[in-house]
């Protein structure tokens, strides 16, 4: 989680990683400005930019996508969990569920979910937060190479 500004417009946002990870890669990290940072900052296509970026430990809600949420509405165990664990823990459990190929996987990871939390566990198991979880711009975790 960082905070920075881009030309003097601040904003707070999760970075995401680039998959790059073990010996001899070097990781790196990445975020896609919304629409409105982008409106607000005054960036088009080719601008030259002011950016700055701090690390920091105060974690932003994530976007909480619909299924998910309709999900938990399903469940008051598992939304009273969802509710009391960090924000941190949510983002785990976002980056975890979109972090598939197929809506049908999708939905595996939202039941997992779903069960999981009833039954009292706080984070997925076994994700790896340093996998790139965004499929649109990502293969086998890694993010893609820029085309331009």
């Amino acid at each position: 989680m960082v905070a920075g500004t881009i030309n003097s417009v601040p904003f707070k946002t999760l970075l995401e990683p680039d998959g790059k990870y073990g010996p001899g890669l070097k990781p790196s990290h990445w975020f896609a400005p919304s629409k409105k940072l982008l409106e607000d900052s005054n960036i088009k296509a080719g601008n030259t930019v002011q950016v700055s970026l701090e690390a920091t430990k105060e974690w932003i809600e994530p976007e909480v996508p619909v299924d998910v949420k309709k999900a938990l509405s399903s469940s008051s165990k598992a939304e009273a969990l969802w509710k009391d664990i960090t924000p941190l823990a949510r983002w785990d459990w976002i980056r975890w569920i979109r972090a598939v190929k197929t809506a049908e996987t999708r939905k595996k990871h939202i039941k997992i979910m779903l069960d999981k939390l009833n039954k009292g566990m706080r984070r997925p198991c076994c994700f790896n937060r340093s996998l790139c979880s965004e499929p649109s711009v990502s293969k086998n975790w890694v993010l893609l190479s820029p085309t331009h």
